[in-house]
This record gives C-alpha cells, sequence and structure tokens, in this order.
C-alpha cells in the first residue's frame, strides 16, 4: 500500500483533524470554566470594602456633605476603590491559576491590561487622598492608554474603519525613492490617537455619573453583564484557533471580573451608603469598561465597538451634557455644577432612590440595545441600520430632554421675577 500510493504521488495518512474554523466554543461551558473568576471578585470585594472603609476613617479620608451637589446627610468614608482594585487584582489571579480544561488554553489577560488599571487605581488613590491637579490625572490615564498602546491592544478596534478607506495595512501608503511607508504606520498612530481619546473620555465620564448612592456600582454592574453577553457571543461565534480567539477569554474575564467587583461592592454603596468609590473606583471602572468594550473590536469589526458605546450610553450623555451645558454657562469645562443628570432627575423624583432606579432602566435599555446590536450582527445577516436609529434617537431624547431642563433653569436665573401683588399685570 506504501508503494502504491508513492507511485501515484499519493500521501496515506491518518484522518485529520476537524478544520480549527469548525470548532466553536461553547458558552455556557465557557461561563462555567470561569465562574471563579467572578466568585474572587465579588467576595473578596464584599469582605475588602468594610476594612477599607475603617481604614478611611482613621486616616480621615472621608467625604462631607454640602447641601449643594454632595446629598449624604453625614460625612462617608472615601477609599472604595481601593477595595474594588484588590477584588479586581484577586479576580485576575484567580483567572490565571483556577482555569483549567480547554478554556486555558486561551490567552490570559495581558500584562499591560494589568499595568494599565494599576496606573489608572493608583492615580485616583493619589487625587481621593491629596486633591491632585486634573492635569495629574489625565497625566495617568494617559500611562494607562500608553501600556494598552505598546502592547497593540485596542488600536485594532479603528482597523474596520480605516481599511474600506485607505485600505489594508499591508498597502503602501507613501513611496519614495524606493523607500515604502505602509499603511501600518497610519493605522498605527490614528488608533494610538482614538485609545488615548476614549480611555480619558471613558474614565471621566464614569467619574461624572458617580453622584449618588450606588448610582456608578449599579449600573456599571448591569453594563458589565451587557459586556459580558457580548463576550459570550464572540466566543459561540468564534473559531478555535483563528486569530480571532486569541481575545476570546481575556473578554470573558473582564467582564465577569467587573460584574463580580461591582456586585460585592454595592450593598456597602447603595443608599444609604457607608462608602464611596471616590476617583480610585470611578476612573477604574471606565478604564476597564473602555477596554474591555474596545476589545470587541480587535478584529476589525466596528458594530461591536459601537455595540460596547451603545451599552456605555448613559456615562457618555451626562459627558455630553455637561460639555454643552457649561458651554450655554460660559464657563470652564472643569466648573463642577449641580445640574448633572442624576442632579436634575433627583429634583424631579424627590428621593436619591427613585432617580437611582430610574437610571438603572435607562442603563438597563442602552445595554438590552447594545446586546441586541451585537446579537443581531453575530448570529444573523440582518443590518443593523434600524437598531443604530434606535439608538441615535434614545441619545437624542435624553439629550434634548436635559438641555431643555437646563435652558429652563438658566432662562428663569435671568428672568426678574413678578410681583404678585402688583394688580398691573392682572387682566382686567
Amino acid at each position: 500500500m506504501n508503494l502504491q500510493a508513492a507511485s501515484t504521488g499519493i500521501e496515506l495518512l491518518a484522518p485529520a483533524p476537524a478544520p480549527a474554523h469548525e470548532v466553536f466554543v461553547d458558552a455556557v461551558e465557557m461561563l462555567n470554566v470561569y465562574s471563579p473568576v467572578f466568585v474572587a471578585g465579588f467576595l473578596i470585594t464584599l469582605v475588602a470594602t468594610p476594612v477599607v472603609r475603617h481604614i478611611a476613617v482613621v486616616v480621615g479620608v472621608i467625604d462631607k456633605p454640602d447641601l449643594h451637589r454632595k446629598h449624604h446627610k453625614a460625612p462617608v468614608a472615601y477609599l472604595g476603590g481601593l477595595a474594588v482594585f484588590i477584588g479586581f487584582m484577586c479576580a485576575m489571579v484567580a483567572s490565571f491559576i483556577l482555569i483549567d480544561g480547554d478554556a486555558a488554553d486561551f490567552a490570559p489577560v495581558p500584562l499591560s491590561i494589568l499595568v494599565g488599571a494599576s496606573a489608572i487605581a493608583l492615580t485616583g488613590l493619589a487625587d481621593d487622598i491629596w486633591k491632585w491637579d486634573a492635569r495629574l490625572k489625565i497625566a495617568g490615564q494617559l500611562v494607562a492608554a500608553a501600556a494598552l498602546s505598546y502592547s497593540d491592544l485596542g488600536i485594532g478596534a479603528v482597523t474596520g474603519v480605516l481599511q474600506p478607506l485607505i485600505g489594508p495595512p499591508e498597502e503602501p501608503l507613501l513611496a519614495l525613492s524606493g523607500f515604502v511607508v505602509n499603511n501600518e504606520l497610519l493605522y498605527y498612530w490614528i488608533g494610538t490617537f482614538f485609545l488615548g481619546f476614549v480611555i480619558i473620555a471613558g474614565c471621566n465620564s464614569a467619574n461624572l455619573i458617580d453622584g449618588l448612592d450606588g448610582l456608578l456600582s449599579g449600573t456599571t454592574a448591569i453594563m458589565s453583564a451587557g459586556f459580558l453577553a457580548i463576550a459570550l457571543l464572540l466566543a459561540q461565534t468564534t473559531a478555535v484557533g483563528d486569530s480571532e480567539s486569541s481575545l476570546v477569554g481575556v473578554r470573558v474575564v473582564l467582564a465577569l471580573s467587573l460584574l463580580g467587583c461591582m456586585l460585592g461592592f454595592l450593598p456597602w454603596n447603595f443608599n444609604p451608603a457607608v462608602i464611596f468609590l471616590g476617583d480610585c473606583g470611578s476612573l477604574l471602572i471606565g478604564y476597564l469598561c473602555v477596554t474591555t468594550i474596545l476589545l470587541f473590536g480587535e478584529q476589525g469589526s466596528p458594530s461591536m465597538v459601537v455595540a460596547g458605546f451603545v451599552i456605555f450610553g448613559l456615562p457618555i450623555i451626562d459627558t455630553l451634557l455637561a460639555i454643552i451645558r457649561r458651554k450655554l454657562a460660559g464657563v470652564s469645562m472643569n466648573t463642577p455644577d449641580a445640574n448633572h443628570l442624576h442632579h436634575q432627575l433627583k429634583r424631579a423624583l424627590g428621593s436619591v432612590k427613585k432617580t437611582v432606579f430610574a437610571l438603572y432602566g435607562i442603563a438597563f435599555v442602552f445595554t438590552s440595545l447594545g446586546v441586541a446590536i451585537a446579537a443581531i450582527v453575530l448570529l444573523t445577516s440582518t443590518r443593523v441600520l434600524v437598531i443604530y436609529c434606535i439608538g441615535m434617537a434614545l441619545f437624542g431624547v435624553v439629550i434634548s430632554i436635559a438641555v431643555k431642563i437646563a435652558l429652563m433653569q438658566r432662562w428663569q436665573a435671568a428672568t426678574p421675577p413678578l410681583d404678585r401683588d402688583s394688580s398691573a399685570d392682572r387682566p382686567a
């Protein structure tokens, strides 16, 4: 048989294994295998939070109410972000040592993400203790963005947008006297700029909505559940062995750890809160959310990035409103005020809990919409233009209502009060 095969030029081989593109990840099984990541993040944060609170009280890192922007009735400890950071890092350790089976073959969370998270947490912690200048906080965020850029993480999110415009990375961009520069260089610099911008924007967007007990931690738990759903959809539709599978485990780990940490912190942070996240927590949350979103587009799928940012819609809306509001008022972008979305809703609804639950509902709507976009793109061939239009309409409605309220308050402040005792204004 061997001689005959050799004479005909045919090599007899054992049956070949199934091609990589025919083997897919079981999302449910993957969720079961990675569950220690969630458990570690949840339990460690739950236990670490009261310990960190005690330390904050002892060293005097507390937040005092001012009856203007801060509505709590008594001083509340800061440094909750430190407990979240500890829980997150313990979840990362669990992802390295407790994951076995086929899931252990996926790439672990890159060191650059952990370096960036540490830079962000330390920056926020320093601001909570020593009240750093805003420029120093921006510098810390740029360090985190540089760590991601060094590993080329997040830069691939712009590939799907740039490729139809300027061609694939390997095509020449410039050729002079035999010196050739490929598109890859342009991809890198545009991606790096985009990465730095969204990291800064995401960190500060999360920081801006952290204004009521349990608001940021609860909405982040909702958003991270949406991130987890998209991560599992990507895992289920990604062929094992393809280049796309390198980040399958990373996305699931980040979403699960963030969800676990937020649920572990929320009981201590919900109204009435006994500890606040502080900048350490809010900046870290923004960084982890944006990093997870960027990893959705690492293989050049802009629709997945759009879906992620739709889930992150509530912080984005509040940031846009703050920019518009301060521009209309003619004040600096760094000027704090009491007209954020949660402030306006609290004045309308009358209580912190009602306001927080209303914003949970808004976050849930955007999260459902983002997951729907991802599911439609990954599981069907249906165009998602109508979903994008619905999302834009929701953004527009919420922004327009909030701008109207801000303008009404501005006009009322500029209009002199009417003399109710004057008979001149009464009809005859």
